[in-house]
């Protein structure tokens, strides 16, 4: 009896995550729960040529991060056997949709698209959600409070290179650096280790070939 009920238990939680990986790297799938800071702002999109194809890239590597986010969160959740862990991080997925349905309404208001290589990040940042959250509830969160710390310095990167008459995208990055800080804030409050200078290094070695591929795929 136990072990049908096993069985049935991970064919469910694996129907789960293969919907929920659908739903993210599919575009137009992910509804944010949340209307846009950008919506009620008005601009009138006087950018130039130039300016919408580097507006564009900036926002697609932020898409993806948001993918790669969503991606890392379920795969710790599901290896955790902490309830408020798993809980906690299951709510800050739920914002992460947030940022995902709002970078991909940026980018169609601008005339372009996420990056095609999503599929491949997120099976990358699934498989890391895996290993870290195996490894132990004080790994995980300490990932997740590293990455939340890069995704923070790309985004100030960001709105530092986006034009002040862009106010819609800048909007949309003031409000997803503010909850990505509450995010690492939150990871480190919970037990998250403190990782090295060498880890820090390595993973922004890593993060380098996610934006670099997609800014222009």
């Amino acid at each position: 009896m136990n072990s049908k009920n096993n069985k049935s238990n991970f064919a469910d939680k694996f129907i789960f995550e293969f919907d929920r990986a659908l739903k993210t790297i599919i575009p137009g799938s992910t509804k944010g729960n949340r209307p846009s800071p950008s919506d009620k702002v008005y601009d009138s999109d006087n950018l130039n040529d130039f300016e919408k194809k580097h507006i564009s890239g900036l926002m697609r590597i932020n898409h993806c991060g948001e993918v790669c986010a969503q991606a890392l969160y379920q795969g710790q959740a599901i290896t955790t056997k902490n309830k408020s862990i798993k809980e906690s991080m299951q709510e800050s997925a739920k914002e992460e949709e947030d940022h995902l349905a709002w970078c991909e309404q940026r980018l169609e208001e601008l005339g372009s698209h996420t990056s095609y290589l999503n599929p491949i990040f997120y099976g990358l940042s699934f498989g890391l959600g895996v290993v870290t959250g195996l490894a132990g509830d004080k790994w995980s969160l300490g990932f997740v409070g590293a990455t939340e710390d890069q995704v923070c310095q790309h985004l100030r990167d960001h709105l530092d290179q986006i034009p002040d008459n862009d106010k819609k995208t800048k909007m949309i990055l003031k409000q997803m650096l503010k909850d990505e800080e509450q995010h690492g804030e939150k990871a480190m409050d919970q037990g998250g280790l403190e990782f090295n200078s060498k880890a820090k290094e390595f993973m922004t070695i890593t993060s380098k070939l996610m934006t670099k591929t997609t800014y222009k795929i």
